[in-house]
């Protein structure tokens, strides 16, 4: 499974069966210039949208006609389960933020969770139905979402083995969040690939680590 990162939340993800799925595209220049990440070229099949702030909304943008997978519950597209989990954009069950759609889906004999914009630890319930994943993505900047020190505890409840960090400061990112530094600082294993996309396949598995990518350009 390939993953590219856009920056902030958007990543493309490319199954082997060649399906393509996208999660939280952004509208460039939205936030009055905040969201400085380009525009998204590429098609895909399916976007996973956690909530409708514009920094996560900006399916519409995308060429094609691509299904967009919202909210809780079972939603199969293109022969694969999304599982939406009901979460909070903030500590305080929504009342800052609002809500958010934690989505999991299962391919390549792997796990792959996507946290959208997490706004606290996850409760017993909300970990029953999400379960342990393989492959995560986790914002981690903190201000709008879960801090480093919140992602970690995060991660350690869903025992993820490959952490792929996402919305945190860049040079291309106006808003007031932390940098990806915090997240690693102390942490083993820690992957700099130097690229944008990263494949991992089932068998990668087996090293647990935390890959740093850098976003598309």
């Amino acid at each position: 499974m390939k993953f590219k990162w856009y920056g902030h939340s958007a990543f493309g993800i490319t199954t082997a069966d060649g399906v393509h799925i996208c999660t939280d595209p952004y509208i460039p220049g939205s936030y009055d210039g905040a969201i400085g990440y380009g525009a998204i070229g590429d098609a895909y099949d399916v976007v996973l949208q956690s909530h409708d702030h514009d920094d996560h909304a900006g399916a519409g943008d995308l060429s094609g006609t691509p299904v967009v997978v919202r909210g809780p519950g079972e939603h199969k597209v293109k022969g694969i389960t999304f599982v939406g989990t009901h979460t909070y954009h903030d500590e305080s069950r929504g009342s800052e933020r609002g809500e958010n759609t934690v989505f999991t889906f299962e391919a390549d004999g792997m796990k792959v969770a996507f946290l959208g914009d997490l706004g606290h630890v996850l409760t017993d319930e909300q970990l029953e139905v999400i379960g342990p994943v393989d492959v995560l993505l986790t914002p981690v900047g903190g201000f709008f979402t879960i801090d480093a020190a919140t992602a970690t505890k995060v991660a350690e409840q869903l025992k993820a083995k490959v952490i792929i960090p996402m919305h945190y400061k860049t040079d291309a990112c106006g808003f007031p969040l932390a940098t990806v530094d915090d997240f690693v600082a102390g942490k083993a294993n820690v992957e700099r690939p130097g690229a944008a996309e990263v494949e991992i396949t089932a068998a990668d598995l087996a090293n647990p680590r935390v890959i740093v990518l850098d976003y598309v350009t």
